[in-house]
């Protein structure tokens, strides 16, 4: 088995999932259970968060006592590197939302990138990311990009791999948010894929080969 073989991702609703890779665990963006999506009950080494909005970084409901990465810049341990890329959380220079961090993380030799609540077509990021195996977009419009923004993104950075996110489902609360299958309109084809989704150890066969969890990961 390569160190590939190991990786797993759980979508557990929103932005947030859980990457546990060998000896490690890291939570993206966790939501506060206010927005409709159920407690989630998990332990982590890490948290990262995009931005400082209650659906993102609700890290107190994580267990495990976890370092919290919030900022931009490299951030090192002992089994994966992230290192987070400033960008804005809408198309007017963050007047509107503020700012958002993109984070690139390699974990077990797989590099997986987290857009947080991207609100803009990145240019000169998009370069800094490259290469990325697991790119996870939100596409649901109205707070982020919307899905034909995304796929510009996605065309842009070229993952093996591509992971929608923050779209509208039966438990989220929020309205405005466009449901995934706008995005998923765009694409020939998608693979709908049980929670967790292991990441294949041969990903140079894969192009923007776009997955789509059957349903959220339930911890409790």
């Amino acid at each position: 088995m390569t160190r590939r073989d190991s990786l797993k991702v759980y979508w557990l609703g929103h932005a947030c999932f859980l990457i546990e890779g060998q000896g490690v665990k890291i939570i993206t963006d966790p939501y506060d259970p206010s927005i409709g999506y159920p407690m989630f009950d998990v332990a982590a080494d890490i948290v990262t968060e995009s931005h400082q909005h209650f659906d993102h970084n609700a890290h107190g409901y994580v267990k495990g006592n976890p370092q919290i990465v919030s900022t931009p810049g490299h951030h090192k341990f002992e089994r994966v590197e992230i290192v987070g890329y400033e960008t804005y959380h809408d198309d007017a220079q963050g007047k509107h939302r503020g700012k958002n961090i993109v984070f690139r993380m390699v974990v077990d030799g797989v590099s997986v990138v987290h857009m947080g609540d991207i609100g803009e077509v990145i240019d000169g990021v998009s370069e800094k990311l490259k290469p990325v195996d697991v790119l996870m977009i939100p596409v649901g419009g109205h707070f982020t990009v919307d899905a034909r923004e995304a796929k510009e993104i996605v065309d842009t950075i070229e993952p093996r791999i591509v992971i929608p996110m923050h779209y509208k489902t039966e438990h989220l609360k929020f309205v405005g948010i466009a449901p995934v299958e706008e995005f998923l309109a765009l694409f020939d084809e998608h693979e709908i894929a049980e929670n967790p989704f292991t990441v294949p150890s041969d990903l140079e066969d894969y192009a923007k080969k776009l997955v789509v969890f059957r349903t959220i990961f339930r911890t409790r």
